[in-house]
């Protein structure tokens, strides 16, 4: 899915856009964030040249229908953080994973959930998903109180599931399915 087609998909409090290269200081000063990159699973940014690389992969990504990611913008035009689908598979499952990051400031305030939100309803009616997944560190707590919320089944862990910079690490895994809303 080419960037341009990346529909701006708008909430009552922010609305989600497709990632930008102009949005890379305020997704370095998000990703970077020890409070964000320690949940993340990958090392943190070191740059704003290594953020804007990271962009530019996604949108190519995007361009070739392997993953898709928005900018979650208030109305000021501020970027507060992103959130997508880290991978899909329609035929023959019909299913997608989804990610999302949020600057610490913005957390316990409703932002992610109504991005979620947002992006939950498009994978079901546009992209005609049957089943949404999450994936996070077993100790989350913010992010399995927000997906429980949402609806989500923790379904359960899977080890070792991830090499990071510390060694192999679990995740927990939830799901949504089309028919639990």
């Amino acid at each position: 899915m080419d960037p341009g087609n990346v529909p701006v998909l708008s909430g009552q409090r922010i609305e989600l856009r497709a990632i930008s290269v102009a949005d890379a200081e305020a997704l370095y000063n998000c990703w970077s964030h020890p409070d964000v990159s320690h949940w993340l699973g990958a090392p943190p940014l070191s740059s704003l040249p290594e953020t804007r690389e990271l962009i530019a992969r996604l949108q190519q990504m995007s361009q070739e229908d392997e993953s898709l990611r928005w900018s979650i913008v208030l109305p000021e035009g501020k970027v507060i953080g992103s959130c997508g689908y880290n991978n899909w598979q329609l035929e023959g499952a019909y299913r997608g994973e989804l990610g999302c990051e949020l600057l610490p400031e913005y957390w316990g305030r409703g932002y992610m959930m109504e991005a979620l939100e947002l992006l939950l309803n498009y994978g079901f009616v546009n992209m005609r998903l049957n089943r949404i997944e999450a994936l996070c560190h077993p100790d989350n707590v913010r992010a399995d109180k927000l997906f429980t919320v949402l609806g989500f089944r923790k379904e359960g862990i899977l080890r070792q599931y991830r090499y990071t910079a510390t060694g192999f690490q679990d995740v927990a895994i939830y799901s949504l399915l089309y028919t639990d809303g």
